[in-house]
C-alpha cells in the first residue's frame, strides 16, 4: 500500500499484483546513410527548424544523464555535441547532409523481424468558437479540472517492478472517499455535464464534432467572432482508453472498413446529428486543453511543430528530440522520404514502427492528415558513440 498525499486529502493507492516482464521484440540494426531511400535528394534544410527546436531542448538534459530507447543507451553529452556539431553546419542541404553524416548513426528499426509498420498523418484542427456561451457556440473546450489527480506510477512503485512491464507509467483518477478512481468518463462530462461549473471553460466552439476532432489531433486554431484567432494545445486527458471514431463508426455499420477516413467520419457525423453524441461518447478519453501564447503547435517535447518535419513516435522505442529517416508514401501515394525529428507522441501512437506525420494547419493539412494510412518503416538516428544497452 502506499500513499499519495493531495492539498486536500491523504489517498492510498494499492499498487498492481506481480507484472509479466515483456520480452523485448525490438531491435535496431546500424546501416550506412547510403542505405537509406531518398537520402540524397531530401531538401535537408526544411529541417533544420525542427532540428534547432529540438536539440536546444535536449541541451537543457543533464550532461550525465542516459536515453535508453529498446537496445540502445545515448549519453546525453553525446546528443549534445552532435547536435552542436550539426547546427554550426552551414544552411546548404548538402552541407547540412554532410554534419550529420559525420555526428549520427542510422539504426533500421523493426518488429519481430518486421521493419514495416504504419503511418498516419494529423494537422493542428481549425474552429469557430468564442470565449463566451451563446445560443451558437455552445460546446465547451475544458482546461484541466482541479480534482484531476495524475499519479506517476514511479513515485509509489519500485521502478525494478515496473521496468519492462505493461503497467502504464500513470494513472489518472479523483478522490472519493479518501480513494482514486477513474476519472469521468466522455460521456459524462459531454452527456452528463459532470465537471460543469467545476472547470474553466477555455473557449466554447460552434460544433461538437469539430470539437471532438480536436480532441484526437490535439490542437487547433480558433477564430473567434472578431477575426481573432487564439491557439489552444493539450493540457491532460481523463486517464480512459483511446477508441478512434473510424473504428466507432465501422462496428456500428455506417462506414465500410475502406470510406472510413477522417474525412469521410466527420461528414457522416455531421450529417447525422442525432446519432452523433452517441457514438462519439463510445470513446471514453477526454482531452483537457490549454490557451498557448505565442508559435505553436505545442508537441510533447515541448517545442512547436515544424509541418511536414515533426513526427508523433511511441518514446519506448524512438526518444523525443532524435532525428529520424522517414521511408513510405503520401496519402496520393507519393514518395515520403525525407528527414523528420520525433517531436511529438499520440494515444494511438503505438508500437515500435508507428508514426503521426504533422501536415500543418488548415484545410489543405486537414485533407491529407485525414487520408493518411501508409505502410512504411523509418530508421532513427543516434551519435555514433551510442552504446548497447547489457
Amino acid at each position: 500500500m502506499y500513499w499519495l498525499r493531495t492539498p486536500q486529502t491523504e489517498v492510498t493507492v494499492t499498487p498492481l499484483g506481480p507484472t509479466t516482464p515483456i520480452k523485448p521484440q525490438v531491435s535496431y540494426e546500424p546501416v550506412s546513410f547510403s542505405a537509406l531511400p531518398g537520402w540524397a535528394e531530401d531538401t535537408m534544410g526544411d529541417a533544420r527548424p525542427a532540428l534547432q527546436k529540438s536539440c536546444e531542448r535536449r541541451a537543457d538534459d543533464a550532461a550525465d544523464s542516459s536515453i535508453d530507447i529498446g537496445t540502445l543507451s545515448i549519453k546525453a553529452s553525446d546528443l549534445q555535441a552532435a547536435c552542436q556539431a550539426v547546427l554550426s553546419a552551414g544552411n546548404g542541404a548538402t552541407t547540412l547532409r554532410i554534419a550529420i553524416e559525420a555526428a549520427f548513426q542510422p539504426y533500421a528499426v523493426s518488429f519481430s523481424g518486421n521493419p514495416v509498420g504504419t503511418f498516419t498523418g494529423y494537422y493542428e484542427a481549425t474552429l469557430r468558437g468564442s470565449l463566451n456561451r451563446s445560443d451558437v457556440y455552445q460546446t465547451p473546450l475544458y482546461g484541466v479540472p482541479e480534482d484531476l489527480i495524475t499519479a506517476s506510477l514511479k513515485d509509489f512503485i519500485p521502478s525494478d517492478r515496473l521496468e519492462g512491464t505493461s503497467v502504464p507509467p500513470a494513472v489518472v483518477g479523483r478522490v472519493v472517499d479518501h480513494r482514486l478512481k477513474p476519472y469521468f468518463t466522455r460521456s459524462e462530462i459531454d452527456a452528463g455535464n459532470a465537471i460543469a461549473g467545476d472547470s474553466d471553460v477555455i473557449a466554447w466552439v460552434d460544433s461538437a464534432v469539430d470539437a471532438h476532432v480536436l480532441h484526437i489531433q490535439g490542437s487547433g486554431q480558433i477564430t473567434l467572432p472578431d477575426g481573432s484567432m487564439m491557439r489552444v494545445g493539450y493540457a491532460g486527458n481523463n486517464g480512459h482508453a483511446f477508441r478512434g471514431l473510424g473504428r466507432i463508426l465501422i462496428d456500428e455499420g455506417v462506414l465500410a472498413p475502406n470510406t472510413a477516413s477522417m474525412i469521410a467520419v466527420r461528414d457522416w457525423l455531421k450529417q447525422n446529428p442525432e446519432r452523433a453524441a452517441a457514438l462519439m461518447n463510445q470513446n471514453a478519453r477526454y482531452i483537457f486543453f490549454r490557451k498557448i501564447e505565442g508559435d505553436g503547435p505545442i508537441g510533447a517535447q515541448g517545442v512547436p511543430l515544424t509541418p511536414g518535419r515533426s513526427l508523433a513516435v511511441d518514446t519506448r522505442y524512438v526518444a523525443l528530440g532524435l532525428p529520424v529517416w522517414l521511408d513510405t508514401v503520401d496519402p496520393d501515394n507519393m514518395a515520403l522520404q525525407r528527414l523528420m525529428v520525433a517531436q511529438d507522441v499520440g494515444a494511438a501512437i503505438t508500437g515500435a514502427v508507428r508514426g503521426d506525420f504533422f501536415w500543418g494547419a488548415g484545410d489543405a493539412a486537414f485533407a491529407k492528415a485525414a487520408r493518411m494510412k501508409s505502410q512504411g518503416r523509418y530508421y532513427v538516428l543516434v551519435p555514433k558513440s551510442a552504446g548497447r544497452t547489457p
